[in-house]
């Protein structure tokens, strides 16, 4: 693990501007925040044309999955779909409707038609609410929960269920599965309540509780900074529950290349712990150096656990995020 940079709780707001003009003059109109968008959703993002674009996405699975109700996935099982798979010979009691008449002619045989299954699987996003996703700006959290409310509506779209844990307490807080794009209300006013925790957090227990909590094989995606000395058991509890795995490793840009020099203290945001420091040039290059090799194992553990690494850092565009950097990494498509 490298030292990490310590910050306080900081945030932030946006606000639209606008102008008034006299009666029969041009009005520039301020921007509208649709009603149901909760504060902290960008409505200069998440507006009808982003979510036109969303609907064409689908979130990619490296297998196949049984899931419990009928949705957009393809499933190992055989089904009644559009989507033909193969032939068998009837048995008694099979649905007439699926007698292949042609056959039936040509061979005098009674063959039953067979077609891919598609069926749902619940995407659970577990989004890290200790203290330390307070800092940056936009705060972490804020650009996690942005990001969770993007993908979690392409799953909605696609007829998946979609859950919510904030993974801020011993016990987590999931809010219940969600399916249909209609619930994408639900989904923001969910993602809208999460908080960041005062003081510290056991994120391996929350992460316990939560994969407890699993039914059947999905996607897992876990929004986090990572910064809990044991992320590395993390991402291995959560590997281990048979569910695909995404991590999408959530820094900012001054934890990722910080500025400060000169003697400075640094606080835990956790424990309230201060270290006084002095920072040079060899210092910050022995920082980034670290940095890197902490990334770097964290994506070689989740390359041997059949998960998907994604750093990120939160000055990236949500559209840039969805359409370019989780295409390029096979995570949406």
């Amino acid at each position: 693990m490298t030292d990490q940079p310590k910050e306080g709780r900081t945030g932030g707001s946006a606000a639209g501007s606008g102008a008034a003009g006299a009666p029969g003059a041009a009005v520039a109109e301020r921007p509208v925040k649709p009603a149901f968008l909760p504060s902290d959703i960008d409505p200069t993002v998440f507006d009808e044309g982003f979510l036109r674009q969303l609907e064409r996405l689908l979130l990619i699975m490296k297998r196949p999955v049984r899931g419990g109700l009928k949705g957009g996935r393809r499933s190992v099982k055989r089904g009644q779909s559009v989507e033909f798979a193969d032939f068998r010979d009837y048995s008694l009691g099979d649905d007439l409707r699926l007698l292949d008449w042609n056959v039936l002619a040509r061979l005098e045989k009674l063959f039953i038609k067979l077609y891919v299954e598609e069926e749902d699987v619940t995407i659970h996003f577990l989004l890290d609410a200790s203290a330390s996703m307070a800092a940056g700006s936009p705060p972490k959290l804020l650009f996690a929960k942005r990001a969770a409310a993007a993908l979690g509506y392409i799953g909605l779209a696609s007829e998946d269920r979609v859950a919510v844990t904030a993974l801020a307490t011993r016990a987590g807080r999931r809010h219940v599965a969600l399916r249909g794009s209609g619930r994408v209300f639900r989904l923001l006013s969910a993602l809208s309540a999460i908080d960041t925790a005062d003081g510290p957090t056991d994120l391996v227990a929350s992460v316990r509780h939560a994969a407890a909590q699993l039914s059947g094989r999905g996607v897992i995606v876990l929004l986090s900074d990572l910064l809990d000395p044991a992320a590395d058991k993390v991402i291995r509890e959560l590997a281990a529950t048979g569910s695909e795995l995404i991590v999408l490793h959530v820094l900012s840009p001054d934890e990722l290349n910080p500025s400060i020099e000169g003697d400075v203290r640094l606080v835990d945001v956790e424990t309230g712990d201060g270290l006084d420091v002095t920072v040079d040039l060899a210092t910050l290059d022995d920082y980034k150096a670290r940095l890197a090799a902490w990334q770097e194992a964290f994506a070689d553990l989740a390359a041997r656990r059949g998960a998907t690494y994604v750093p990120i850092s939160t000055d990236l565009p949500l559209a840039e995020l969805i359409f370019a950097e989780l295409r390029r990494r096979r995570v949406v498509g």
